[in-house]
């Protein structure tokens, strides 16, 4: 065999090889959803039938009986205020303990990561009865103790990015006359942004999925759909519907996966290669 044929063949194997690690993972990760997706469409299931004996949409209706709806914007308002929130001050704080703006950073870095390491009840038990004597209302206090868990996850991100950042771009802007804000827009925020898209989204998902904090500090008045997904899946008889929101718990997560993965990938024009324009156009233009 010819080295050329040698390399046509390692090549293809390699090739043959990706595509089945990648179908694996499709299966293995997949193949969970097969039950929710079976009983979302079933109207009945009886054993020992391999497949629901009847079809159609009664899971539908009994989740949007259930509150589904009204609890998947309480979800997604929730996520939406604490990434908003969070996602930023994670930034600060990286920034700060990358450059050395903090005294004592690494202990300014476990105190940030420690919510990670201590048990979620427990914690949350103990902020709740601070919050209930400062008279902090339900909703601000879920959403403040939500920030705070979602802040090891922000800063681990963004610190991340900003080891990797370099700051020379910003020494070059403000000779070329550039203010603090036009620094922080042009140089500064286009360099972090997907960082800050993947900061955004796991923040997001804490509070999306968020269940302790909800019912411990929320008191009742804050019913999101994981509240309302495991009140159904407490009683018998609510297979369908809890398939039902089950699914429907995964879709904004995944979407907004993709939207991360996605964000700041930028493509060559088709026919050329891309010309980078001089920093200093780039940065003032």
């Amino acid at each position: 065999m010819s080295p050329a044929s040698a390399l046509t063949a390692s090549h293809g194997w390699s090739r043959a090889l990706r595509v089945a690690a990648t179908i694996a993972l499709i299966v293995w990760f997949g193949l969970p959803f097969l039950p929710l997706l079976l009983w979302a469409g079933a109207d009945g299931w009886s054993y020992p039938a391999p497949l629901p004996t009847s079809w159609g949409a009664r899971g539908l209706e009994e989740a949007a009986a259930f509150g589904a709806v009204p609890g998947a914007v309480s979800s997604l308002l929730l996520a939406l205020c604490v990434a908003v929130i969070a996602t930023p001050l994670g930034a600060l704080a990286a920034r700060a303990l990358t450059f050395g703006s903090v005294p004592a950073p690494r202990l300014v870095g476990a105190v940030l990561l420690s919510p990670i390491a201590l048990p979620p009840v427990v914690a949350v038990l103990g902020v709740n009865v601070v919050l209930l004597r400062a008279y902090i209302p339900p909703a601000p206090g879920v959403v403040l103790v939500l920030v705070v868990l979602a802040l090891p996850y922000t800063t681990f991100v963004m610190r991340t990015a900003y080891n990797a950042y370099d700051r020379g771009y910003e020494d070059g802007a403000r000779l070329l006359g550039a203010d603090a804000v036009q620094v922080f827009l042009r140089v500064q925020l286009p360099l972090i942004a997907p960082a800050l898209a993947r900061a955004a989204f796991l923040a997001f998902l804490v509070a999306w999925s968020d269940y302790v904090v909800t019912v411990i500090v929320g008191g009742g008045e804050i019913v999101t759909l994981p509240l309302v997904v495991a009140s159904a899946a407490s009683a018998v008889g609510n297979d369908s519907a809890v398939a039902v929101m089950s699914l429907a718990a995964i879709i904004p997560p995944i979407v907004l996966l993709l939207a991360a993965l996605s964000f700041g990938r930028r493509r060559p024009r088709s026919g050329s290669a891309p010309v980078a324009a001089p920093e200093s156009e780039r940065i003032l233009a």
